[in-house]
């Protein structure tokens, strides 16, 4: 069974997170796709950060009728091995394949502009290893981009890369320790950060989010004040 891990902060979930998990699920016959909220990311550990149990609560709402989309606590259950102590993505996927069959596939989930710094990410190279890679493109980013993002022995070498950079980020790239499939055309015009400042304001916030998502956010003032 080809299953998806897509993890993040998801303060909130919105519409640009679904739409790639669905275009994910379509092209790579991904049977589940868990949406895994980050306890405490790494990378955002000196930023404030909604409770995680709003952000799992939103979740919940907003994959509640998309058959196969699953809210996952196996951060929360990383979280209580490990308190107040920051949650590495590799961990919390040799977590995850624990449970499953040897014969499941678990694909990785992440829009190219966090992947663009997956080299610093803990033992980047292990979880390369551990798991197929869709990485959500956008227009201006090629291959050699991609490729050039890789841990420094994971790279092909250079007189390879530089046709690259005329080709579009999409295909697969297949190297030795690392199989990544680069999916196109999901870019919407959304961020949490635009949100955050949206609910800020009181503006509406229908057009980036779930209605019941945007029900949640109003009625436990999330934002307020941010």
């Amino acid at each position: 069974m080809n299953i998806g891990f897509f993890g993040g902060s998801f303060d909130p979930i919105h519409r640009g997170h679904l739409a790639l998990a669905q275009a994910a699920a379509t092209r790579h016959s991904l049977r589940q796709v868990l949406f895994v909220p980050a306890n405490i990311p790494p990378h955002k550990q000196k930023q404030p950060l909604t409770a995680f149990i709003h952000r799992y609560a939103m979740v919940a709402l907003a994959t509640q009728d998309e058959r196969g989309f699953l809210p996952s606590l196996l951060e929360a259950a990383g979280a209580e091995a490990k308190p107040g102590g920051a949650n590495y993505s590799i961990d919390t996927v040799r977590r995850l394949k624990r449970t499953l069959k040897k014969s499941d596939r678990v694909f990785f989930l992440i829009g190219i502009d966090a992947f663009r710094d997956i080299a610093k990410w803990r033992e980047a190279r292990a979880l390369l290893a551990e798991c197929d890679f869709i990485v959500a493109s956008r227009p201006g980013y090629s291959l050699r981009d991609v490729a050039e993002s890789l841990p420094e022995d994971l790279r092909p070498p250079a007189a390879v890369t530089r046709p690259f950079h005329k080709q579009p980020a999409k295909g697969d790239l297949v190297l030795p320790g690392v199989t990544l499939h680069l999916l196109e055309g999901v870019q919407q015009n959304v961020s949490a950060t635009a949100i955050r400042t949206a609910a800020a304001r009181g503006k509406p916030l229908a057009r980036w989010l779930d209605p019941r998502v945007a029900d949640y956010i109003r009625k436990h003032g999330l934002y307020r004040g941010k």
